[in-house]
């Protein structure tokens, strides 16, 4: 399987509503490495590492709007350099 390596930006009401720490239980459980970030523009980067068919299921899971506590309105993705995470972590 390839492995591949995502910086996705998730705009909506994403800050303040568990999105993090939901992103982090969704992508641990698809084994995949990398973070969620807040950012001050209000959006959240999420980075991904892992195998492609995982990682597209985080973006899936992503565009569908996320933990139930939120609002997606959208999602931009890109490939990015493959990080060196020993997991995924919440970054402040």
């Amino acid at each position: 399987m390839a492995t591949v390596s995502i910086a996705a930006y998730v705009y909506g009401m994403v800050q303040g509503v568990g999105f993090r720490f939901a992103t982090q239980h969704q992508a641990t459980g698809l084994g995949l490495t990398g973070y969620a970030k807040n950012l001050e523009d209000g959006s959240v980067e999420v980075v991904a590492c892992g195998e492609q068919e995982k990682v597209e299921q985080l973006l899936a899971w992503l565009r569908q709007g996320g933990p139930k506590h939120a609002r997606v309105d959208r999602v931009l993705s890109e490939p990015t350099a493959p990080g060196h995470y020993s997991d995924f972590k919440i970054k402040y």
